[in-house]
């Protein structure tokens, strides 16, 4: 059976993650907090930043970078900006 949660980035109840995908007190904020369709769209977006940025994720600079920008994005409401990309019209 899945597990609901209240959603802070869609504002509803939907399925939450299976596991706690990240590490530490974000982790648990996030697997609390967050649903596979929001988690799914901020994967696509950090997705985007890593190829666009070309960002090296051995680097604790551009993990931070990552980790600053999923927090925004989940937690606060900003869309993540990338150069170069327009999204289609629907």
């Amino acid at each position: 059976m899945a597990r609901t949660v209240y959603c802070t980035h869609l504002n509803k109840d939907a399925d939450g993650l299976d596991f706690q995908t990240l590490p530490g007190e974000i982790g648990k904020k996030v697997f609390d907090n967050i649903s596979k369709e929001a988690w799914s769209r901020w994967m696509s977006k950090q997705t985007m930043l890593i190829n666009e940025k070309k960002l090296n994720l051995m680097s604790e600079e551009d993990r931070n970078f990552l980790q600053k920008n999923m927090i925004a994005f989940l937690f606060e409401g900003e869309d993540v900006q990338i150069d170069g990309y327009t999204p289609e019209n629907k």
